[in-house]
């Protein structure tokens, strides 16, 4: 045996304020490994290797806590004298060293022991795990419940870049498991997407694997025309706040492509502005969407004292008005309203229309009697 590997780690000290460097096991060159008692773990125990070279390495390596290296040391007359017995065995400090390979393969027995089916603790131990697995599946749905993410309906939002946003909340909240990517894969869907995902269940189930569930899910709801892509680039600012406009301008045209360029995107944004405001934005200051936003908030002033003029200015003012001849002729007092719509004047309409019927049928009778034979009057 021509050396040793030795495990140095970082530990803190009793006060828990301070570190200190520990060997912890010593492994030999046939595999066996031997513990070190944790009483004398500490490396000013071990003078013969904190004298090498390989421990001045060792601490310009190991600067935080809990970190560890294996290292190979050569087998020096003062380390062999300091670590086996004149038999060969490992000691340290007048004690022998416990193996540790020993020790699990005691550990393996016991465990065959206690897993035995005729054991009590076999259904102790089953009832545990199916109390973690019932624990596991609350943190789940708990963990689903905090999601940044909207609910998708399968139109307006692409599913390409929906499905991506589902994906990277499961590795935030460290749901990987496939069976339960599907089942909290339905508290996200909505409308028709709650039929197609039941349809889906009964031909898949939940044993099979996400990636079936991902394709399908991207091939049926891929959006295949352009009603999204124009409904974004041509959505324009009509009425209310500036920034609300833009701050939804940008989610649009980020759910069709999500990869734009910033310039491009605030062209796009810019766009649909009113000409008065986006002529008073410089646009070699605006770099980033958050540039404008912060300008479109500056100006939301304007917008608001525009509307306002607007209103006050579509007020009926009585001095611009005519005054109502027909009720004024009738003495009806002073009346502003269009003379077509005076109801004294449907009145004498009406009155005029009678006398021309009686007019006229006196005028008929007249007639009749001129024809007739004045012998016969």
């Amino acid at each position: 045996m021509s050396k040793l590997r030795f495990t140095f780690e970082v530990k803190p000290s009793q006060d828990g304020k301070s570190n200190h460097i520990a060997v912890t096991s010593i492994n030999t060159e046939d595999g066996r490994i031997f513990l070190i008692p944790e009483d004398f773990q500490v490396a000013f125990f071990h003078k013969e290797i904190c004298a090498t070279k390989n421990f001045t390495i060792i601490k310009n390596t190991l600067k935080r806590r809990h970190q560890y290296r294996n290292v190979w040391i050569a087998l020096t007359e003062d380390i062999k004298k300091t670590y086996f017995d004149e038999d060969g065995n490992m000691v340290f400090m007048d004690m022998y060293l416990d193996e540790a390979n020993q020790q699990i393969s005691n550990c393996s027995s016991n465990t065959t022991q206690i897993l035995d089916e005729s054991n009590p603790m076999v259904k102790i131990l089953e009832k545990l795990v199916k109390n973690q697995e019932k624990q596991k599946k609350q943190n789940v749905r708990q963990a689903a419940e905090r999601f940044v993410l909207e609910k998708y309906d399968g139109r307006t939002t692409d599913s390409y870049q929906w499905l991506e946003v589902f994906e990277k909340e499961c590795d935030r909240f460290e749901i990987t498991d496939d069976r339960e990517k599907i089942e909290i894969f339905r508290l996200f869907l909505e409308k028709s997407c709650v039929d197609w995902y039941n349809s889906m269940m009964i031909k898949l189930t939940f044993d099979s694997e996400w990636s079936d569930w991902r394709k399908n899910f991207c091939q049926t709801y891929a959006n295949k025309g352009w009603s999204a892509s124009r409904y974004a680039i041509f959505f324009k600012y009509q009425t209310g706040s500036l920034l609300e406009y833009a701050v939804k301008k940008e989610k649009l045209i980020l759910e069709v492509r999500k990869k734009v360029d910033q310039g491009t995107l605030i062209d796009l944004i810019a766009a649909g502005l009113p000409n008065f405001i986006v002529d008073r934005i410089n646009r070699e200051e605006i770099l980033e969407t958050q540039d404008l936003f912060n300008e479109i908030g500056r100006l939301e002033h304007l917008v608001k004292n525009r509307t306002l003029k607007q209103k006050s200015d579509a007020k009926p003012n009585p001095e611009k008005k005519h005054k109502c001849s027909i009720c004024e002729k009738l003495k009806k007092g002073v009346r502003y309203h269009l003379e077509s719509s005076c109801w004294f004047n449907e009145k004498d309409k009406r009155s005029n229309q009678k006398n021309q019927i009686k007019i006229v049928n006196n005028s008929e009778i007249e007639c009749e009697l001129q024809d007739e034979d004045p012998k016969n009057l």
